[in-house]
């Protein structure tokens, strides 16, 4: 191959990753970030027990929708407060939803299984509902109210059976 024939077909390379790195970047840019104030998108999910869920499901009650995978070892240090959460408030009106993300069923199965969580779970191996809040990172978690509004999100482990927590909580039912 002549030199004329190799720099053409190195152009024509640079010019089709060229072309590859606008669409990346065009499509990142597409994806909408919830944050507090946004109406959550709507989702759809069965739970581990089989009871569909979505973002309807919850009419009167605050849903705390939990992001975790088993691999993320902050999601695994906050799931024991994050039940107790649940257990303190279950009866105030507040729905916990921890959403997984493993796409390994075998490690989510046998984690729920030594955990002995409480609240609802489900697993999204192809991060369906994640995609749908613009979640990307582990653990995040939103809390909608009974208008279907995320009224707070948190990136990152909390300690959710803290006083202070607790307490914000109650204040949005």
């Amino acid at each position: 191959m002549d030199m004329v024939k190799k720099q053409r077909v190195l152009a024509g390379l640079i010019g089709g990753l060229l072309v590859a790195l606008v669409v990346v970047i065009a499509t990142g840019m597409s994806v909408k970030v919830i944050g507090v104030g946004d109406k959550a998108p709507s989702f759809s999910i069965r739970t581990d027990s089989g009871v569909p869920i979505s973002e309807s499901s919850f009419g009167g009650r605050l849903l705390v929708l939990n992001f975790w995978a088993t691999w993320c070892p902050p999601c695994i240090e906050e799931m024991p407060s994050l039940d107790r959460l649940q257990q303190a408030l279950k009866d105030s009106g507040v729905v916990v939803v921890g959403l997984s993300v493993d796409t390994n069923e075998t490690a989510y199965r046998q984690f729920l299984s030594r955990a002995n969580v409480s609240f609802l779970t489900a697993r999204d191996p192809e991060a369906v509902v994640g995609d749908r809040f613009g979640t990307y990172r582990y653990p995040e978690t939103y809390v909608i109210n009974s208008k279907g509004v995320v009224v707070q999100k948190i990136i990152g482990p909390a300690v959710w059976d803290d006083e202070k927590m607790i307490n914000h909580i109650k204040s949005l039912l």
